[in-house]
């Protein structure tokens, strides 16, 4: 692609300037990027694949180590028991350095070719590079991506040019960055330091460089709510008042996921989001969970008091169907069973139970009665009675679960069902 603006045709200009790979760049590489291994075979002889050395695993115990170093190279290795001679690896890295008024971050394939007895040749290839002028503008200048079986493949022999940004590069810039690098004056006066704090430098690149709210995170040392925040669709905006806060009050938010999560859960109690009392929680995941369970009741509140109110429409049709029956209570002295006498007390049932006793609507059904079995205040389970055939269909404990009072309860209902059959003769 031809460059389309004065940006892209001075961008494309300085990266034919941009310096080769260091030796000490392409070392760290090699040491960090990629496997290594020791080959060894079955009577203990085992070499190192990164300089070729070659030694004897005398002891036992040391041949069923799966983790050595090299005696010549100081390498640490992962031990393989194998007659492969020959080893090929890749991987990607990303340089970060500037060039003039740019900064650029420089993305390599590391190819590592390792051969038995011999010392390992790694070289790497320049894939493309992004680059950032002081405002953050940004373009890619890269080789050409050709079609094929895998995403990530390139005609290595095109030649470095203005590209369309895609989800190729931008997956191979999230690689591992060499920890030698420099930067423009402006990313050093907006707060970067020599610590890229565990974000991906395309990402935070221009978001410190076209964003001031994210300059005063890095200058606060906001760090993981920075990283929350670019690392995900939350926005910086929604809690900018409450970071304030904390930052004016010195308290460095441990965990940004949680934090946010938390100030939305206060906005949903209703709670002061401007106040350090609730934001700056000293205990975050305790005051976390604390709010989750705050708001579940009041979530069971609402859904309890719109069940009611959903089933007000119906008791009218339920006294008329099972007015009869109400009042009835079996009991054994310790187990009390009683019907139902009411939709919105069926609603609560179902509610508090965690079955569908309300959502399935059992209160419409004309054969079915409901009957709740209690030991003091605490509801132990729901009994279903059919009518036409004066049994118990089915007795429930919470989510459904069968209680170590299953049978009693089945076989006291079944014991009483005459207190049924006689209402039902007297109408």
């Amino acid at each position: 692609m031809k460059p389309r603006n004065k940006f892209e045709k001075a961008v494309l200009a300085q990266s034919g300037k941009l310096r080769p790979l260091t030796k000490a760049q392409l070392s760290w590489a090699f040491r960090e990027c990629v496997s290594h291994f020791a080959h060894r075979l079955p009577k203990g002889r085992t070499t190192c694949m990164d300089c070729g050395h070659s030694w004897q695993m005398e002891q036992h115990k040391e041949q069923q180590k799966e983790h050595c170093t090299c005696l010549k190279c100081k390498a640490k290795l992962e031990v393989r028991n194998t007659y492969a001679r020959k080893v090929k690896q890749k991987s990607y890295f990303t340089v970060l350095t500037k060039c003039g008024e740019y900064q650029t971050l420089r993305m390599f394939l590391l190819v590592v070719e390792m051969e038995k007895g011999c010392k390992a040749a790694p070289y790497a290839l320049e894939i493309g590079q992004y680059w950032w002028n002081a405002k953050g503008k940004q373009t890619l200048v890269a080789i050409q991506r050709i079609l094929g079986r895998y995403v990530d493949t390139f005609s290595f022999g095109s030649p470095m040019a203005i590209r369309g940004d895609n989800g190729v590069y931008r997956h191979i810039a999230t690689f591992d960055t060499c920890p030698r690098y420099s930067v423009i004056d402006t990313l050093q006066r907006n707060g970067f330091r020599s610590d890229l704090q565990g974000i991906e430098p395309a990402k935070l690149i221009p978001a410190l460089l076209a964003n001031p709210k994210v300059e005063t995170l890095m200058k606060a040392g906001q760090y993981d709510l920075l990283r929350h925040c670019l690392h995900s669709s939350t926005h910086l905006e929604d809690y900018w008042p409450s970071v304030k806060i904390c930052i004016r009050n010195g308290y460095t938010i441990p965990d940004g996921s949680m934090w946010c999560d938390t100030i939305d859960l206060l906005r949903r109690m209703g709670k002061d989001t401007h106040s350090p009392k609730y934001v700056c929680p000293a205990d975050l995941k305790a005051e976390h969970d604390k709010l989750v369970e705050q708001r579940n009741r009041k979530e069971e509140r609402e859904r309890l008091a719109l069940q009611r109110k959903e089933a007000a429409q119906y008791e009218k049709d339920y006294l008329l169907q099972k007015g009869k029956f109400f009042g009835i209570v079996i009991t054994d002295g310790t187990l009390n069973v009683r019907v139902l006498e009411s939709v919105a007390e069926i609603a609560e049932e179902g509610t508090l139970m965690h079955h569908c006793v309300y959502a399935n609507a059992y209160y419409r059904k004309e054969n079915s009665l409901i009957l709740s079995a209690t030991i003091g205040s605490k509801r132990i389970e729901t009994v279903e009675v059919d009518l036409k055939k004066l049994c118990v269909v089915q007795s429930r404990g919470v989510c459904n679960s069968n209680t170590e009072y299953h049978d009693r309860i089945v076989n006291l209902v079944n014991s009483n069902m005459n207190l049924i059959r006689q209402r039902i003769t007297a109408a």
